[in-house]
């Protein structure tokens, strides 16, 4: 019987998480090599994915891809879409702290952009339903602030938009720790 023994309990568990990363599976298959071949046939076979280094799926969804780069949350346009202010399709955008190579990255057959900024600023966001998922997206006024923070094109729609569902109590708690520049951008664009 062998190793063979250990396949069943890593396919129950890749049914039972959404993303798995090498780590967990090294705890119940003790043989750090094994684990490594187990996972390279899986992936020949087809049953799971990669999603990036270390980390594995048997789903086709790229928002997972949050899981990846803790700590992280889905931004900008993305954002956007999921609190219904944006209309267009959009790929995921990921903001995390950790130190990334930034840009798009294709992530299971679709474009994944990973923005990075300071640990100082990453605050603003709460887990919402993104399919049968929650993932952890950056609120209202959060997601405005960082589109001035990125640079990002604000339309005229879009301000109109933010300025009916912002909350002006927050969004000036939030500016306290932001510098200058942003601050007077901010202020400019919603008061």
């Amino acid at each position: 019987m062998g190793k063979i023994k250990y396949i069943n309990e890593v396919r129950k568990f890749f049914k039972k998480n959404h993303v798995v990363n090498i780590n967990s599976l090294k705890k119940f298959v003790f043989s750090e090599d094994y684990v490594y071949l187990l996972i390279n046939n899986l992936m020949k076979k087809g049953e799971i994915k990669r999603i990036t280094k270390g980390y594995y799926t048997i789903h086709e969804d790229p928002i997972l891809a949050v899981f990846c780069f803790k700590p992280c949350y889905i931004g900008l346009q993305n954002a956007l879409s999921v609190h219904d202010l944006w209309e267009q399709e959009t790929n995921p955008v990921i903001i995390t702290t950790k130190k990334i190579r930034q840009g798009r990255r294709e992530i299971l057959g679709s474009n994944v952009i990973l923005r990075r900024m300071d640990s100082k600023y990453f605050f603003g966001f709460g887990y919402m339903k993104e399919g049968e998922l929650y993932v952890p997206v950056s609120d209202i006024e959060k997601t405005f602030i960082d589109m001035i923070y990125f640079r990002q094109n604000l339309d005229k729609e879009l301000l109109k938009s933010f300025r009916k569902k912002i909350d002006l109590n927050k969004l000036k708690k939030y500016l306290k720790k932001y510098d200058e520049r942003v601050n007077v951008k901010v202020k400019k664009l919603i008061c």
